[in-house]
């Protein structure tokens, strides 16, 4: 079983066609910089409105999931209960989820709106931008982009411990595409579909964290921010994160997982009390308001009769990153979420995180805003020229800058090193048949694979270089995800008519 587990065509395949990216990218880095960009331009171009309508459609689905008869259908068997406890099952939720691009946009995003307005007609850098930029920042991190984590995290959960499958992405589409060995090619190039999304979204979050680290010690400690430091801490993190993948999903994850959630609420809470407090608390309140009422708009928000790439280079992007890293994000979810009811699980996974999110954007990206309006500083000046530098331009107007910046550069290191063990434990499993204690020789491939496309993301073309890669990656698995949906609501339909039957008899 050990050698047939990983010498299958899904592995050799996704493993192949990843390196053969990074040797290209390694060896011809404009050649794949001009590639990934005009490859960029076609995909949010021709299928932005795609992208926006299928997002939107997620999370109807899940709302309508979550309060009709089908929330009582627990994720494994009806006398199981909830594997980890609730703090440390957010934890994970969030460590594995967007933890580490929140840290990264949380004061770049609202300030980078700040400094251009997402909407044509409004005065950069007055009061109306400010309530824009944060109106615009809590859409891009609410339910919507959580509501493609809960979509695959559901599915996958309801195959694997309900109907006790494998938790691979093909098996939720048995029921459309049939079984035997006429299906298996299909299924195969699903598989892959989904590994080589994993493995661009995954690069995309670690190499913008690497920009971030190397952004943090070039500020507090003075050390270079350029490529050489980037593949120096590319390489630290590998030797890391493969060290913590050797312990195990109960060990390793779960205790860097509760590490993170605590780090990051500390930060959160620190901020908070030396920050403009009451100033957060209102641009919190205000922030929830212009979001719940903006919300259709900006759903489905583009701009064909005025033209202009704003919806594409952000909303898009960010549905697409999300949508890229959802093979993976699910996955992880579903492993940690057996025994939650459809209920529960909805609503663990697309309010509390979310939620969470939007505090820390109030929070970080309300304190950056408070001082450039009231005090007279350029924080949003500053991320225009260098978007790594926001959360510690922000810090050097606070007190105990030392702390903070250390504390956050601790914080994304060890959001990655969490990110990058659980990838490497869900890429394995998704290229062993869906074993849940694949081999390691096949975790320390996948380790390798993804810090070396993030590297060459990084040198070929820095930060528009791994938004790129995402967004292509995604395009196919955004209509896997669609008929994904489909084939749930056959099942669950088809549950609930039986258990009525069985009850009446």
């Amino acid at each position: 079983m050990g050698n047939r587990t990983y010498l299958n065509k899904v592995f050799w395949i996704s493993a192949i066609i990843v390196s053969i990216l990074v040797v290209f990218g390694a060896a011809f880095p404009k050649l794949f910089a001009k590639g990934a960009n005009a490859a960029f331009g076609f995909t949010t171009y021709s299928f932005g409105w795609f992208y926006l309508a299928a997002v939107f459609f997620f999370v109807l689905f899940l709302f309508f999931l979550m309060v009709s008869k089908y929330g009582k259908i627990r994720l494994g068997k009806d006398d199981e209960r909830p594997q980890y406890p609730f703090f440390t099952w957010i934890g994970m939720l969030f460590s594995a989820g967007f933890g580490i691009g929140l840290v990264f946009w949380g004061i770049a995003e609202p300030m980078s709106h700040f400094f251009e307005t997402p909407i044509p007609g409004v005065e950069p850098q007055t009061e109306e931008a400010a309530r824009l930029a944060m109106g615009y920042s809590f859409f891009h991190w609410g339910v919507s982009q959580w509501s493609v984590f809960t979509i695959v995290g559901l599915i996958i959960a309801y195959f694997q411990f309900r109907k006790g499958e494998n938790g691979l992405v093909s098996t939720s589409l048995t029921p459309m595409i049939g079984k035997g060995k006429r299906t298996k090619g299909i299924k195969n190039t699903i598989d892959i579909l989904a590994v080589i999304a994993t493995v661009m979204g995954v690069a995309t979050s670690l190499g913008l964290g690497i920009l971030q680290i190397n952004g943090g010690l070039s500020s507090v400690f003075g050390v270079g921010n350029n490529t050489l430091s980037q593949l120096m801490i590319v390489f630290i993190l590998l030797i890391l994160y493969l060290a913590s993948s050797t312990t195990g999903l109960d060990k390793g994850i779960k205790w860097l997982s509760n590490v993170n959630l605590s780090l990051a609420l500390f930060l959160m809470l620190f901020v908070f009390i030396v920050g403009p407090t009451v100033f957060i608390l209102n641009t919190f309140t205000l922030g929830i308001g212009d979001y719940i009422s903006n919300f259709i708009r900006y759903s489905l928000r583009l701009t064909p009769y005025q033209g202009g790439t704003w919806v594409q280079d952000w909303t898009i992007f960010y549905w697409a990153w999300a949508i890229a890293w959802s093979p993976f994000v699910g996955a992880f979810i579903a492993r940690v979420s057996r025994g939650r009811t459809i209920r529960e699980f909805i609503i663990g996974v697309l309010v509390v995180p979310p939620l969470i999110a939007l505090m820390w954007i109030a929070v970080f990206g309300g304190t950056a805003l408070h001082l450039d309006l009231f005090n007279g500083t350029s924080i949003a000046e500053g991320v225009n020229k260098d978007v790594t530098s926001a959360l510690f331009s922000t810090y050097g107007e606070l007190p105990f800058t030392m702390i903070l910046s250390v504390t956050s550069i601790l914080l994304i290191f060890t959001f990655l090193i969490t990110s990058a063990d659980s990838a490497t434990y869900i890429l394995s499993s998704m290229t062993t048949e869906g074993s849940l204690n694949p081999p390691m020789i096949v975790k320390i491939v996948w380790g390798v694979l993804i810090a070396a496309i993030a590297a060459v993301l990084l040198v070929s073309s820095g930060l528009e270089g791994l938004q790129t890669a995402s967004l292509v990656s995604a395009l196919p698995f955004t209509v896997i995800l669609v008929l994904m949906c489909v084939t749930l609501f056959r099942l669950l339909r088809k549950e609930k008519k039986g258990t009525s039957r069985t009850v009446r008899k």
